[in-house]
């Protein structure tokens, strides 16, 4: 087959990318809007308030990663416990998927750490270099003394609320009010800059490039709609044809008047009248805008709305929308894990114990012939009050402590290692591992642990 020359030429010829414009949104107002605002703030003041919050004289949210201890409101949580972690992530992703099903990307809009902190970087930007005609200038303007400092003072802004972030992400890791005095190991300084770095990054320089091409969850979220779910569309049917003589129109329904201030205050620079598209992240702002509009043009709201594809092509919707295979199954599997998890966290012992054979000598004679073993016992007490604990033994016909019963006191949320010397008649223990069990019983509760070991005879 022969190729014609011009194919050929054009297959050859490399493709001229697009130099990348930065996206400068407009500001818009509305109760979309409103809610956004109110959602920064909310999910601000957990994440910058929770550290420094006391529960029974400690740290409330405390992720002690040195002693392998996590505290959460009074609840003790070790790496035996790390099951529950487990629940939480599948519940947070079934909630997620279960979300989006019903309403599409709400999360990414309001929500999502990265859509927050790029809302509070612009808000910054605004604050000093002014709205998004002045940005825009601003880029386009040679360097100058006022680009200078505006540019600087804005990097300044920036940089101080992403160390600020930086020092409060550490402080749930280690205690916030020694952070706060500048009591600063090394590796808290590193992981400080390494997040306040990554904040700063993601947040202030590429911003909408991690929706548009590092988030994965903008792929496959396509994967999760169905023809019920609720997602932010372009009224076609009443918007076409658009154009300014849809203000001078007699109708008192309105179409588009092609003002494009959708697009202008899309935080992705994205024209949402050209269907859904896999970076719009669900924000609303475009709904604000364009009810905006309509309200000046005496016309009703809902040009670009919340609705779904059912309703956009005037099929009416089922009487039981919610009642759909998959919410059915997301919700069931979601209220099984929380229930579950619930039930066995609320029947948690109050108290663990771990043993570990002392390695160094095995087994030894005391003074009165018996065999002898020694153990560490590590007692960790999950509650917030002061627990005692007594410890004896079982398995062999002759085995005892070598006090009849020990007893132990271990302080809140703490954890005691303790050596205990268990002995056996050399009749009952042959050469070779039997077998015993310790039990430890708390004083406080009256709550009983069986913890399974071995005696090693000679």
């Amino acid at each position: 087959m022969v190729i014609p020359h011009s194919l050929v030429a054009a297959m050859s010829k490399p493709e001229i990318q697009p130099v990348p414009i930065k996206i400068h949104p407009r500001l818009t107002s509305g109760r979309f809007n409103n809610l956004r605002v109110g959602m920064v703030l909310l999910t601000q003041l957990v994440f910058f308030g929770v550290p420094w919050l006391q529960w029974n004289g400690r740290q409330a949210v405390h992720f002690n990663l040195a002693e392998h201890h996590f505290l959460i409101f009074g609840i003790s949580l070790w790496p035996q416990d790390f099951i529950y972690l487990a629940a939480l992530l599948v519940v947070s992703a079934l909630g997620l998927f279960l979300w989006t099903t019903l309403a599409g990307r709400l999360w990414c809009g309001y929500s999502c750490p990265q859509t927050v902190y790029t809302q509070i970087m612009i808000w910054i930007e605004r604050l000093v270099q002014g709205d998004h005609l002045a940005r825009r200038k601003l880029d386009a303007a040679p360097m100058s003394a006022g680009k200078f400092f505006k540019k600087g003072a804005t990097q300044l802004l920036m940089g101080a609320f992403s160390l600020w972030t930086g020092l409060t992400f550490v402080g749930y890791f280690t205690p916030i009010r020694e952070l706060a005095t500048l009591q600063v190991g090394p590796w808290d300084l590193f992981w400080t800059l390494f997040y306040a770095g990554f904040t700063w990054l993601l947040a202030g320089v590429l911003r909408e490039k991690v929706c548009l091409h590092m988030c994965p969850y903008a792929r496959f979220q396509g994967a999760m709609f169905d023809d019920h779910t609720l997602i932010i569309s372009y009224d076609e049917r009443r918007g076409e044809p658009r154009g300014k003589q849809q203000a001078k129109s007699e109708n008192a329904v309105k179409g588009c008047v092609d003002c494009g201030i959708c697009v202008q205050v899309c935080p992705t620079g994205i024209d949402i009248r050209n269907g859904l598209q896999y970076e719009c992240i669900g924000c609303a702002a475009c709904i604000d805008a364009c009810d905006q509009v309509m309200d000046k043009l005496k016309s009703p709201r809902g040009l670009i709305r919340y609705t779904s594809a059912q309703a956009l092509q005037g099929k009416p919707a089922p009487a039981k929308s919610l009642h759909r295979p998959r919410i059915a199954v997301y919700s069931c599997l979601l209220a099984g894990i929380i229930v579950a998890s619930t039930t066995a966290l609320a029947l948690k012992k109050p108290f663990k114990v771990d043993v570990l054979r002392d390695r160094a000598s095995l087994v030894e004679q005391s003074d009165d012939g018996m065999l002898q073993n020694r153990y560490n016992l590590r007692l960790i007490n999950t509650t917030e009050q002061p627990q005692r604990y007594s410890v004896t033994v079982e398995g062999l016909p002759s085995i005892r402590m070598e006090r009849p019963e020990q007893v132990f006191d271990v302080k809140p949320a703490h954890t005691e290692t303790v050596v205990v010397r268990v002995q056996a008649n050399p009749e009952h223990a042959s050469r070779g591992a039997h077998p015993i069990h310790f039990v430890i019983r708390s004083l406080n509760d009256d709550v009983t642990v069986k913890e399974k070991s071995s005696f090693i005879g000679e």
